[in-house]
């Protein structure tokens, strides 16, 4: 029998994971079903794809899939870490693929939502869309020189698809968001935000909840496409610093809950769009992805470098812990702890009832950290990241001195007691 159809049967005679897409599931709630590592781990395997990687990896019966900035998506052997099959595409992968149906589903950095066989990694359908491109702005971040409409190299992620009843939807770099049939990629509908949308839909209650890099979120229809209400965040038109849903949002009992770059935490009504409550972080980006459960929303944000727990119903802080760096990475929820990564190179599992830390991993590129990005407690070294150039160079510099410590972006997921992490430093990390 050839290896590709024996993977295929196999893959058919095992049950389908509910978590095969970003943060969980299409809510994005963050939570998975059976705990992680609860100290410290070994290491059952790495691999290596020789490009930075900040999607997440899905995991989906005995495979699991990550892709990179190398413009590659790997299928792996989740026992060994052994390569089944890898794809180039034309540009780099920003976004988390999602597998269900026998199919993998990434959104290419062409401006297009690819479909993939699982089992082969042989391609299905292109369903093209507008181009993508980066969020950009005059005087971002106030860098210089103001005529100068920069991109941003903090938008670091495209948007992951989400799979639900035969459609797949996603956000695209032209400002729209998409439903795609999910067997022909015959686009459904689209709707018109005006602005980059690189988060992954959160789908609930035939509602695609989403935002824009406008700082607008919406809930559309998710039949239809037709706006069902809307939600405007802060603005910040001078150097568009606050501004923009770069979280994705999660969806649980009836509230959704986002992060905005506009430094808060929302908690609006599902059905309503109506604020309950917002959590201020005093001009931190919150970009992670809320994990809700047992009454907690756990979040995190940029510069101060905390993750903390809020209560889901009141929105006031109930746990803090300090990441000592920058944090874009989503929280996994799992058995008794909170798993996340950090841009020093760190996974951190933290007891989610006390917020004490249980242990921390460190990535290969962390082992080393050859610019000395981190100290040994893993706090960010200012001397390392004086400016170069005196403008938005700088931006990319500091970018690129996370890819040397092997910072995680991407969020954890936890299977059978393994979980999976990947980071810039190129590396997926199998831990147990």
């Amino acid at each position: 029998m050839k290896p590709s159809l024996a993977l295929g049967m196999l893959l058919l005679a095992l049950p389908a994971w509910p978590d095969a897409m970003f943060h969980g599931g299409p809510t994005h709630a963050g939570v998975y079903a059976q705990p992680g590592p609860t100290h410290e781990p070994a290491v059952r395997w790495t691999f290596d794809t020789g490009a930075p990687v900040v999607a997440s990896p899905a995991v989906e019966g005995e495979a699991v899939y990550v892709a990179s900035l190398g413009g590659r998506i790997y299928a792996l052997d989740r026992a060994s870490g052994h390569e089944r099959w890898r794809f180039q595409s034309r540009g780099p992968i920003a976004s988390s693929p999602a597998v269900a149906g026998g199919i993998v589903y990434f959104v290419s950095a062409l401006g297009a939502l690819a479909a993939l066989d699982a089992a082969t990694g042989q391609p299905r359908w292109v369903a093209a869309v507008g181009p993508e491109r980066h969020f950009e702005a005059r005087s971002l971040h106030g860098y210089g020189p103001a005529a100068q409409t920069v991109p941003d190299a903090w938008d670091v992620f495209t948007s992951a698809p989400t799979v639900v009843d035969g459609r797949v939807y996603f956000g695209g770099g032209d400002g729209n968001v998409y439903a795609v049939d999910a067997q022909s990629g015959l686009i459904q509908w689209q709707f018109a935000t005006g602005e980059v949308v690189h988060a992954s839909p959160a789908v609930a209650q035939r509602t695609v909840y989403v935002g824009s890099w406008n700082g607008v979120f919406y809930a559309i229809d998710a039949d239809t496409g037709q706006l069902r209400w809307s939600f405007r965040a802060g603005e910040d038109p001078a150097q568009h610093n606050q501004v923009g849903f770069q979280s994705s949002a999660s969806v649980v009992d009836g509230t959704v809950y986002v992060g905005s770059r506009d430094a808060h935490l929302y908690a609006l009504d599902a059905a309503t769009g109506r604020k309950r409550w917002e959590y201020p972080t005093s001009k931190s980006w919150v970009n992670a992805t809320p994990a809700v459960r047992d009454g907690l929303v756990w979040a995190a944000t940029s510069d101060s470098s905390r993750v903390f727990a809020v209560d889901a119903r009141t929105g006031r802080l109930r746990l803090n812990v300090d990441a000592r760096a920058y944090v874009f990475s989503s929280v996994a929820l799992a058995g008794a702890l909170a798993y996340v990564g950090s841009h020093n190179g760190r996974l951190y599992a933290i007891d989610a009832r006390t917020g004490e830390l249980a242990w921390w991993f460190l990535t290969e590129g962390a082992r080393h950290d050859p610019l000395g990005v981190a100290d040994k407690d893993g706090r960010l070294v200012a001397e390392a990241f004086r400016g170069t150039f005196g403008d938005f160079e700088d931006m990319y510099l500091d970018y690129y001195r996370f890819t040397t410590v092997g910072g995680i972006l991407a969020s954890p997921v936890i299977a059978d007691g393994v979980l999976y992490v990947a980071s810039l430093d190129g590396r997926l990390y199998a831990l147990e």
